[in-house]
């Protein structure tokens, strides 16, 4: 099977191209900074030579855009919205452009687009999309348009050809360093994985092994297109996310943020408390009908998993640069 992935070089990127590999797919990389024998330059807004890949291929996976990894300036929302929106538009006419089409065109898109809430959770079918919930910071709802042009661009594409799904992820937890679990990780470590304004917001959350998975069923049921949760059955409020994953790493301390203290922290590590505050409370119900059978669909368990194999690739790490692991 040939596979095509834009923006492939970041952390689901690189996930999903190590797994596609290894289970002997041809994988193709699009990418601004080509490094690699199988990488390809692109711009991401602009057909050109890329195309060629699209050509024939029998599977894209668009999974470009710019990272949520940073403070939500004007600026910086202005480029999410870009990124992606261009991304999905030029992916839709190389595809239309086709002489061979690929069969399916997986669309990356975002939890975030439901509404933030503590009460119920959100499926394909019940789910409320957000952007207008009372009480929350305004720019949440520019996200909210983020995502929904995201995936407008992908539906309006004319690819009749070409079964359409879009991906609405959780957030992919894996060892990978600069990853959201790293992230997490560094702070359970340090004795600062505590509940943050409280902790009663919901976090939604994939391993990455499920996350692989799903995907692998999205490829091969031709029955399914259109938006699909990419989440765990097991969605938990942020205090007991932390506790579990406190417990997973062996550190008892876990000492508490408050909103302000939130705030500073997120300008330390250039990202934005919408990725800590908000409560994404994400179920995958078209998953679980598609008779989806979750690896790790619970995070106490999940978590254990992922400190294990974060702990073996520290000591991979020391080995290489001939540091001694300690005992």
């Amino acid at each position: 099977m040939k596979v095509v992935l834009p923006g492939g070089t970041g952390q689901v990127g690189r996930i999903l191209d190590r797994a596609l590999t290894a289970a002997g797919h041809e994988v193709a990389v699009l990418t601004r900074r080509p490094a690699r024998e199988r990488d390809i330059g692109w711009d991401g807004a602009t057909l050109g030579r890329w195309a060629e890949a699209v050509d024939g291929s029998d599977v894209v996976v668009n999974l470009a855009g710019r990272s949520v990894s940073c403070r939500y300036t004007p600026e910086n929302l202005r480029a999410m919205m870009q990124s992606r929106v261009d991304s999905a538009r030029v992916v839709g006419e190389a595809i239309a452009a086709a002489a061979r089409p690929p069969r399916v065109w997986l669309q990356m898109s975002t939890a975030t687009v439901y509404a933030h809430r503590f009460d119920a959770p959100h499926d394909e079918a019940t789910g409320v999309i957000g952007g207008s919930e009372p009480g929350v910071p305004g720019y949440w709802a520019y996200s909210v348009e983020i995502a929904k042009n995201w995936e407008r661009a992908q539906a309006e594409a004319r690819t009749p050809a070409t079964r359409k799904v879009a991906l609405r992820s959780a957030m992919v937890m894996s060892p990978d360093r600069g990853g959201v679990f790293d992230v997490l990780l560094w702070l359970a470590r340090l004795g600062l994985g505590g509940p943050v304004a409280g902790g009663a917001q919901y976090v939604s959350w994939i391993h990455d092994e499920d996350f692989v998975r799903a995907v692998e069923l999205l490829i091969d049921r031709d029955d399914i297109e259109g938006p699909v949760n990419l989440a765990s059955p097991g969605p938990l409020p942020q205090r007991e996310f932390m506790r579990a994953l406190r417990a997973a790493q062996g550190m008892p301390v876990g000492l508490p943020a408050t909103r302000w203290m939130a705030e500073i922290g997120a300008f330390a590590l250039r990202s934005d408390t919408e990725l800590l505050l908000k409560s994404r409370r994400v179920v995958p119900g078209r998953l679980r009908a598609a008779g989806f059978d979750f690896v790790h669909p619970q995070w106490p368990e999940a978590a254990v998993d992922l400190v294990g194999r974060a702990r073996a690739l520290r000591a991979y790490r020391r080995a290489e640069r001939g540091v001694p692991v300690p005992r």
